[in-house]
C-alpha cells in the first residue's frame, strides 16, 4: 500500500469527464493520481519545489485508480466516507470536494442534511445514510485525531430547491458538461433568490441555472 508520494508536480489535467488529474514525478516516475478542484487550487507551486501528497489505491480487475489527498486528513476521511453503503468513491471526492473538511466532518456529526445535499449527487436519502452510518465514528475519529484547525460545528442554515428538483438539475448540468464546483456555485447563488425557491418548475430551474453559468 502507498501510503504517500513526495515529489515535483508536473502538470494537472483533465480528462473527458472533467476529472483532474495531478501527474507527479518521483524518482524519473510520473504517477498519475485523480484529485479534486480544491487541491487543485492548492497546487500553486514551482515545479522543482517537493510537494507531498498522501494517496489512496483503488484496484479494479481492470485497472488501477491511484486518488490524492494534500492531507492525511482528507485521506482518512475519504475512506470513511467510502466505507457507507452505496458511497462511491467519485461521491466522496464531491463531497470533500464540495463543503470541505470542516463543513463535511461538521454537517455528519451534527445530521445536518440541507448541508450535506449542497454536494451535487447526493439527495437526501443519501445525506440522512451517511449521518447515521457516521455521525458516531466520526465525532469519536475527530477527538481522537486531535486535528487542528478542524472544528466540528453546525453549518449556518441554508436555502436550496427541493429534493427531486435538485437532482433533475444536477443531472441536467452534468450531462451538459459543467463541472461540481460549477453546480455548486450555480446552486448556492440560485437559492438566494426567494422567488424562484417557491418555484417547483425544474425546467424554470434549468433555465436560470444556464443563465447565470453563461453569465447571462
Amino acid at each position: 500500500m502507498i501510503s504517500y508520494l513526495k515529489g515535483k508536480k508536473v502538470e494537472i489535467v483533465k480528462n473527458t469527464q472533467n476529472r483532474l488529474f495531478l501527474i507527479l514525478e518521483v524518482n524519473n516516475i510520473g504517477y498519475e493520481m485523480q484529485i479534486y478542484s480544491r487541491f487543485a487550487r492548492q497546487l500553486d507551486v514551482e515545479q522543482d519545489e517537493l510537494l507531498q501528497v498522501f494517496t489512496h489505491l483503488q484496484i479494479q480487475e481492470d485497472k488501477q485508480i491511484l486518488y490524492g489527498f494534500p492531507t492525511l486528513v482528507e485521506r482518512d476521511l475519504f475512506r470513511q466516507l467510502t466505507a457507507v453503503s452505496g458511497i462511491g468513491m467519485q461521491l466522496a471526492i464531491a463531497l470533500i470536494d464540495t463543503l470541505g473538511i470542516s463543513e463535511l466532518v461538521g454537517a455528519i456529526v451534527t445530521s445536518n442534511i440541507p448541508t450535506l445535499t449542497k454536494t451535487p449527487g447526493v439527495g437526501k436519502k443519501t445525506a440522512e445514510r451517511i449521518a447515521l452510518e457516521l455521525k458516531t465514528k466520526l465525532a469519536e475519529w475527530h477527538k481522537i485525531s486531535n486535528i487542528s484547525g478542524v472544528e466540528v460545528q453546525q453549518p449556518d442554515a441554508v436555502f436550496a430547491p427541493k429534493p427531486e428538483i435538485k437532482e433533475d438539475l444536477e443531472m441536467t448540468l452534468l450531462a451538459l458538461g459543467y463541472t461540481n464546483e460549477e453546480i455548486e456555485q450555480v446552486l448556492t447563488a440560485l437559492s438566494q433568490d426567494n422567488q424562484l425557491l417557491k418555484n417547483n418548475n425544474v425546467e424554470e430551474w434549468i433555465r436560470s441555472a444556464i443563465a447565470w453559468l453563461s453569465g447571462e
